[in-house]
């Protein structure tokens, strides 16, 4: 995990300023050269119970950290996305096509991580919608600090949708909660229908799947009842839309969701939910 591959060394970028990463990483303290079998047997001078120990205190910090972002969302009811898949998946492509479908409906904001450029916040900032750009470095994730320093630089309204496209991988953002209401993972067809059961931890972490590219399924070779019945293995509850954001197939089954999710975060600020409510039943 995050203990030993590299992730959180250095600083990572908000916007192009610099921040410390407060997580008590200890990357670069000793030189680590892996090879074959476990990493922590190559990692000299750390045993495996202080890997354990450092990766417990990680991610007991980034808790607090989601806690406290979880807490100035629910305030003012905001109902925050955390978007995570594999590089490839279409996740920036669906993420500009829904800003585009539903920014005149719904306040809308964007966190954008990346390890390296603003290409993907450039293509957001192109639909109108305000975006900030993380470069994680090394970082191969978003954590809840560096969220919550994007926030700051965010004028997000009551009642509006916070969507975080978190850095491209299925591994390391599945432990890493950002302070979200709901996990959105999309997997695309042309990635085989068995990485479900292939990265088990993202999808058993994830409150939504959303199968993305339907459009090319008759020119390939993908099963998609098996693809749903390996996610429901590792998690039975998980909401499933099949979905094109090339053609827009499936799309208004994944906007109503963001609807009634967005309503029921609204719950407690009345002025807001009533116009929610409103919108809601004349579309």
């Amino acid at each position: 995990m995050c203990t030993v591959c590299g992730c959180g060394e250095g600083e990572s970028r908000i916007e192009g300023k610099h921040t410390h990463h407060e997580h008590d990483h200890t990357h670069g303290e000793t030189d680590h050269h892996y090879g074959h079998g476990p990493a922590y047997a190559h990692a000299p001078g750390m045993s495996q119970s202080h890997m354990v120990q450092i990766e417990q205190n990680i991610l007991s910090k980034n808790d607090e950290y989601a806690r406290a972002n979880r807490q100035a969302f629910a305030e003012k009811g905001i109902l925050t996305l955390n978007l995570v898949s594999s590089p490839g998946s279409g996740k920036t492509s669906l993420l500009t096509r829904t800003l585009q479908d539903l920014t005149e409906e719904i306040p809308m904001a964007v966190i954008e991580g990346d390890q390296e450029t603003s290409r993907d916040a450039d293509r957001i900032r192109e639909t109108g919608v305000k975006a900030v750009q993380i470069n994680t470095g090394k970082g191969c994730h978003l954590d809840a600090h560096q969220v919550g320093h994007a926030v700051e630089h965010l004028s997000l309204q009551q009642g509006s949708v916070l969507m975080i496209e978190n850095v491209g991988n299925l591994v390391c953002p599945a432990a890493f909660d950002l302070g979200e209401a709901a996990k959105v993972a999309i997997l695309s067809v042309t990635e085989g229908e068995d990485k479900p059961i292939k990265y088990p931890d993202m999808f058993h972490a994830a409150d939504i799947l959303l199968l993305n590219k339907i459009d090319l399924l008759p020119y390939l070779d993908f099963n998609v009842e098996q693809c749903i019945d390996y996610a429901r293995r590792v998690n039975p509850g998980i909401q499933v839309f099949k979905i094109s954001a090339k053609t827009g197939e499936g799309l208004q089954d994944w906007y109503q969701w963001i609807r009634l999710s967005l309503q029921t975060r609204l719950l407690g600020h009345a002025n807001r939910a009533s116009e929610a409510v409103a919108k809601t039943m004349t579309d």
